[in-house]
C-alpha cells in the first residue's frame, strides 16, 4: 500500500487547484493533497478524519493538529501503512 498505488484526482472543475487522494480505512479517512502545506516544494499535505469530522490520530498527526504537511511521498506512503495498522483496514478511495 502506497500513494502510487490509487489516483491524485484534481480537485476542481477550473485545473486552477491541486489534486487530491482520499483513502477510506473504515470509521477514518485520509485526504492527501498536493497544494497544501509544502506545495511550493512538490510536497504534499494530509488530514485525517473520523466519521467525517478532523481528528488527530496519535502516530499520525500531531498533538492538537488533524493536518501534517511538507510530506515527500515516502512519508505519506509511512502514513498509509500507519493508519493500516491502526484500523486493520485496507483502504479504498473515494
Amino acid at each position: 500500500m502506497k500513494l502510487s498505488d490509487f489516483k491524485m484526482l484534481p480537485k476542481g472543475k477550473s485545473g486552477l487547484l491541486g489534486n487530491q487522494a482520499i483513502l477510506n480505512f473504515g470509521t477514518y479517512t485520509l485526504s492527501i493533497i498536493d497544494d497544501g502545506y509544502g506545495r511550493d516544494q512538490g510536497l504534499y499535505e494530509i488530514g485525517v478524519f473520523e466519521n467525517g469530522e478532523l481528528a488527530e490520530l496519535p502516530g499520525v498527526t500531531d498533538p492538537d493538529d488533524q493536518v501534517k504537511g511538507h510530506l515527500t511521498e515516502s512519508d505519506v506512503n509511512a502514513i498509509i501503512m500507519k493508519m493500516y495498522a491502526i484500523t486493520r483496514v485496507q483502504p479504498t478511495q473515494v
